[in-house]
């Protein structure tokens, strides 16, 4: 998805035709849900027809509250009396101190829909997103798990023990990782494939602060040996230096991060900044590619989605990586270089 590139009601329709199937239970796992009009009848619809039909289906969702400094980036404001208006299950989730993050559907166990697409209008319309859909029973329950942990405790950090281990789907290798109970192990793994690449690696997350990533790339960045490139969101990243410099990571973190952005071909857009009711125009969108092998779901390249509720594929599949790529450096290309003196404000 990109910014401008599809309508709402496209993607509504998209979700009614994945929901269409499902003839037992319906799991959904949403950070953030607000549609309105349109948009909104055909996803409500799509899901009380489910229920009305006899299919089993559940909601948990990021309950936040108020905060003077927002989380970077920040929390939605799902309306939990719409939600709770729904004639099926639905649980809040407290997110905080950590997110839930999650933006999935598992359908029977036959399919899964994730990825870093919010249920929003401006998600659908004004940011650059991925969606996947993999339809396979083995990823489906590794799903139903992480969705049991959350609705059975309602707590973030109880949820995320789930297996790793490598599922066969059609000519793709995938595997599963779910935070915070795999979440260190997911930055490390990430780190690992990045420093292991020989031809290219392509990024697509809106900031950049897990440390064991971020000393990779910068590792990466200056051997010069391996094709790397991305886009960030530049307005988040200017908000993640300003916070660094209140919590006293600049002394490492800063200069780690501006080495990459200065060593390798990194673009940023400059997003609308949050605001209560302002539009959302973030470059959301949330993609690693190692060589042939993609991570892809709602996992920033962040420390804090380490301790939040979030998923990822990694799928180890050379077409879907080419993909993948060409989507990055199509979203690169529009957007122009970081000014990275004005964002770190050096001096």
């Amino acid at each position: 998805m990109t910014d401008g590139g599809q309508t709402s009601l496209e993607v509504a329709g998209m979700i009614a035709d994945f929901v269409a199937p499902a003839k037992e239970s319906l799991e959904l796992a949403l950070y953030d849900l607000r549609l309105h009009d349109d948009t909104a009848d055909v996803v409500r619809g799509a899901l009380v027809g489910a229920h009305e039909r006899g299919v089993n289906v559940r909601l948990v969702y990021n309950l936040d509250r108020d905060v003077e400094r927002p989380p970077i980036p920040p929390p939605p404001k799902t309306e939990p009396s719409l939600v709770e208006s729904l004639p099926f299950a639905t649980a809040a989730v407290p997110g905080w101190p950590d997110l839930m993050h999650h933006k999935f559907v598992v359908r029977d166990r036959a399919a899964v829909w994730s990825g870093s697409t919010n249920w929003t209008d401006d998600a659908w319309t004004r940011e650059e997103n991925v969606i996947v859909i993999v339809e396979s029973t083995g990823v489906a329950i590794r799903f139903q798990e992480d969705f049991a942990q959350l609705w059975k405790k309602r707590d973030v950090q109880a949820s995320g023990r789930v297996p790793t281990e490598p599922i066969r789907v059609g000519d793709a290798e995938v595997r599963t990782w779910f935070s915070p109970k795999r979440g260190e192990k997911l930055a490390h793994e990430i780190a690992h494939r990045i420093g292991a690449a020989r031809r290219r690696i392509r990024i697509a997350s809106p900031i950049i602060t897990s440390g064991p990533i971020l000393g990779t790339l910068a590792e990466v960045a200056a051997d010069k040996k391996v094709d790397l490139a991305g886009v960030v969101d530049a307005t988040q990243i200017d908000e993640v230096f300003d916070q660094w410099r209140m919590n006293g990571n600049n002394t490492w973190k800063t200069p780690s991060l501006m080495f990459v952005l200065r060593n390798a071909s990194f673009t940023g857009k400059r997003s609308t900044p949050y605001a209560p009711g302002a539009v959302h125009d973030y470059m959301h969108a949330k993609v690693c590619v190692c060589d042939d092998t993609v991570f892809i779901g709602s996992f920033n390249l962040s420390h804090s989605g380490e301790e939040n509720a979030e998923n990822v594929l990694e799928i180890e599949d050379a077409s879907l990586a080419e993909r993948m790529a060409a989507y990055i450096d199509a979203i690169r290309g529009k957007y122009p270089p970081l000014a990275l003196d004005e964002l770190a404000r050096v001096g």
